[in-house]
């Protein structure tokens, strides 16, 4: 998984698994969720993220055991 902030766009990209993305759809306002051709889904765009996502800038991952 690869998560990236973009601060000129203010948009946070989590990307899920690679591939091409053959559909998206705004599943809530400002949210875009991508899929692959098979309708997985492989990313979720998140825009005005600096008002949506508390610390958009940091990232901090956790396995959970």
């Amino acid at each position: 998984m690869k998560v990236v902030y973009d601060p000129h766009t203010d948009t946070l990209t989590m990307e899920l698994r690679p591939g091409p993305v053959a559909e998206s759809d705004e599943g809530k306002p400002g949210v875009i969720l991508d899929y692959d051709a098979e309708g997985n889904l492989v990313g979720i765009e998140i825009l005005d993220a600096s008002r949506r996502v508390p610390e958009a800038r940091r990232v901090d991952f956790q396995v959970a055991v």
